[in-house]
Formats: structure tokens, sequence, C-alpha cells
């Protein structure tokens, strides 16, 4: 990717110019993401004109292909020595601390800003596949954590989803870290870990298997807007919001874009109201859940059931959540994140009324709900990993592990 000669790229000022570009660049992409940065804005942030950033770099895809990559050999080397722990819950816990140590760096300006996967289906090819490939091997090696000789009997979909759900986690962290001190992170991952690996029941809570659970989905005939949503949705999922263009929203519905201004005044407008959708979800499920009562166990189960299901299903998925950074209107941004605020408080207090009827172990509450949150979240992007998961099957699949925890045995195991 960087255009230099190889006897430019080994001297220190080669390299350490490019590691300015790798470093500022990864800060833009993870703000405004890979559309909507430009390398005059990279150039502008290291006191450089854009032809000095060419230099190392052709093409802007080539420069966030390397941002990712780098984020990619950072999970790689957390993997390895995560590896060198005797137990899978040492290992587990090894892997989320060693991200925790490494945000509380780059809050702390010790370590360069590393860049978010939100936005990797952005690139185009080679680089996508570049990066996918990359980020495949990564995933290989984080899901050696779960050795086999500890993890004998579990089927490759079940290590594949606990992978997958556990690097969710990891993902998920740099949207919430934020609101701790750096130096409190360490204490915060490990509480991260105890709620991931040991799960969130108290020891008599039994699993919920085949009770029902609220069916968020549209019956009858989707309306056009409809339709609109759910597309303007799995576009911005892979490509991020300046992704997903008009073009490219009415291509995937085989429209044209007079269609689209006939239904929508604007983009803007359709992805506010994509997230206007999501968290209308979120309420529904939340609600059928407190109306059907029990114990704040029972309705966490119940309410994270139905939405992993939709996440599966012909009208979903939601929106990433982590999205929201990539949104062009500050006051847009906001909103958002005060609604995903008030939605993962909620969360909380029902895992409270958990704690109070003694159905939840003694446990974070806040810090529980963002574990659920982001596995939530992390559904969306289940397929890659677990092709054949299903609304049926994913339920003893990949949310009965978010509340009996990540070691816990599976129903097939």
């Amino acid at each position: 990717m960087p255009v230099a000669t190889a006897k430019e790229a080994q001297t220190p000022r080669f390299q350490e110019k490019r590691d300015a570009i790798l470093n500022a660049a990864a800060a833009l992409f993870n703000a405004e993401g890979v559309k909507g940065t430009t390398l005059a804005d990279i150039a502008t942030s290291v006191g450089l004109v854009t032809n000095s950033v060419t230099y190392y770099y052709r093409k802007k895809e080539d420069l966030a292909a390397a941002c990712f990559l780098r984020s990619i050999a950072l999970f790689d080397d957390m993997a390895v020595r995560a590896a060198a722990e005797l137990t899978l819950d040492a290992r587990l816990r090894a892997f989320l601390q060693g991200h925790a140590a490494v945000l509380a760096a780059v809050q702390c300006g010790e370590h360069p800003a590393v860049v978010v996967f939100s936005d990797v289906r952005a690139l185009p090819n080679p680089q996508l596949d570049e990066v996918h490939g990359a980020y495949t091997e990564m995933f290989r090696r984080v899901r050696a954590l779960f050795r086999t000789d500890e993890t004998a009997g579990w089927s490759r979909d079940t290590r594949n989803a606990r992978t997958h759900m556990l690097l969710s986690l990891v993902h998920w962290l740099p949207v919430w870290f934020g609101r701790y001190e750096p130096a409190q992170y360490p204490r915060m991952a490990d509480r991260v870990a105890n709620i991931a690996l040991r799960g969130l029941g108290a020891a008599h809570a039994p699993w919920p298997a085949g009770e029902p659970e609220a069916d968020l989905r549209v019956h009858g005939e989707a309306s056009a807007m409809d339709a609109f949503l759910r597309a303007a949705t799995a576009l911005v999922n892979e490509q991020g919001y300046r992704g997903a263009s008009v073009d490219k929203i009415s291509a995937r519905l085989n429209v044209t874009k007079g269609s689209f201004y006939h239904h929508n005044d604007n983009k803007l407008d359709l992805i506010s109201a994509c997230f206007d959708r999501t968290f209308r979800s979120v309420r529904q499920a939340l609600e059928a859940a407190e109306t059907a009562g029990g114990s704040g166990w029972r309705q966490a189960c119940s309410m994270a059931q139905a939405l992993v299901r939709f996440q599966l299903s012909a009208q979903g998925p939601l929106l990433r959540l982590s999205t929201t950074s990539a949104l062009p209107d500050a006051t847009d941004r906001e909103r958002v994140n005060r609604t995903l605020q008030q939605l993962t408080e909620r969360i909380a207090a029902m895992l409270v009324d958990g704690l109070s009827d003694r159905s939840i172990r003694p446990l974070d509450t806040t810090i529980g709900a963002q574990v659920l949150v982001g596995l939530v979240n992390g559904a969306a992007e289940l397929h890659r990993w677990v092709p054949d998961a299903t609304e049926a099957s994913v339920v003893e699949l990949y949310v009965r592990p978010m509340f009996l925890g990540l070691t816990s045995v599976p129903a097939d195991g």
C-alpha cells in the first residue's frame, strides 16, 4: 500500500511520518467514518499537504486498510498473550484486560488511536479482501483461546458463536468505557469479564427455555417505507452512514432515485428514522417483558431473546449502534446517544429488579446492561461466522450464553 521504495521505508524518518499519518487517520476514521474523511483532512491534522500523504499511501482506501490491519495486528498480539494463560477463564479475562489497558493508554495519550471496525465494509476491493482475510485469521487465533481440550463436545458453531460474542464485547468497549476514568479501566474490565464469563443468573435461576417472548416483526404486507428502512439499516451496518448513499439504497430495492425521494425527504431523515425503528423495537421488547412480569432474570432473558431473534429475522437487522459517531448532524448524534443511554439504563433497572428478587446474582447492573446491549448489537453479524444460524437456533446458540456465561456448557455440549 505505501508507495515509497523499500529503501525509503527503512529510514527512521519515513517510519515516523508514516506512523503519524496512521495515528491521525485512525482518530479521524473513528470520528467521521472512512467515507466522511478525506486525505486532505488527514494531511491537515499532521501539518502536511495532501501530496505528502499520497507519497506514503496513494489512496485513502490504502490508508484505511493499513489502519484496519494495524488494529487487527494489535488484536492478534493480545490473543497470543492471552493464550499463554492456563485456563479458559484466565485466557478470556486476559484478552479483555488487554483491550482495557490499550483503551486506557489511548485516553492518557500514551498510545495512538485504535481504529474501530464498524466501517470495514466501506472499503472497496482489493483492500476489503485483504482486511477480511486478516480479520478472519485473527478470529481463528481468538477462537483458539477456547481450546478444544477444555471445550470437548462443543460444536464448531458454538465455538464460532462464542468467539464472535467475545469480540463483540471488545468492539463495544470503546463506545462506553469513556464514562470512566482511565485508571478504573482494569477494574471495569474485570467486572465485564465476571459478567460475560459467569453469566447474570443466581444459582437457582433456571434458563427459561421454550418460553414465548415478544414478537417484534411487522406482520402483513410491509409498507414501502418499511422496505426503505430495512434497506437503509442493512447498508449503514455494512458501510457506515456516508457509505449508504441514496444510489445504493435505491439499487438494493431496485427502485429509482425518484422513488426514493417520493418516499423520503433526504437521506439524513431516513437514517434518523432507522435509529427510531431500532429504538422502537428495543422499547417493544422491554415493554413486553415488563408486562409479562416474573423475575428480573426472566424479563431480561425474554427481552434479549426477542431482540436477537429479530436480528436474524427477515425484517432485521437492528441498526448497529456503533454507527452513531458517523452521523453528520451533531444534534442528531446527541439525540441518538441520549436515547441509547436511556434504554441502556432501563435494561440496568430490569437487572436491579433481578437483584431485588434474587434471581440475578450480585453484580454491577450498569455494566451488566452494557454487556447485554453489546451482545445484542453484535448479533447482527453472527451470520458471518455461523451461516446456518436461524431464529429458531439462535436462542440456544447465542442468547443462552449471554445469560449463563461464555464458559458455560452449551446445550449441545
